[in-house]
């Protein structure tokens, strides 16, 4: 299975959908379906399904992002930080 590189594919582009992994990795949509299931049994990775409508056409899917993922503090000063609660 190709699930290290769907995983990779994940890490590198972030939120995506299972067509969009399929179309980007040039793997077929079957086995992108089965190693997201595997990434989701093992808890790396959370997903949702989703339908979307093109004209009449209806398209299901799976949105799919890396579990537990907390981005970085930004840089620089914080809102309030230099509040000082004996002052008041």
């Amino acid at each position: 299975m190709q699930t290290n590189q769907v995983l990779n594919h994940l890490k590198k582009h972030g939120q995506l959908l299972d067509l969009e992994i399929a179309s980007a990795t040039g793997i077929a949509l079957s086995l992108v379906r089965e190693s997201l299931a595997d990434l989701t049994t093992r808890g790396e990775i959370s997903q949702c399904s989703v339908t979307h409508f093109n004209g009449d056409k209806r398209i299901d899917g799976f949105q799919c992002r890396i579990s537990g993922y907390v981005p970085p503090v930004a840089a620089g000063r914080k809102a309030g930080a230099n509040k000082n609660p004996l002052s008041d």
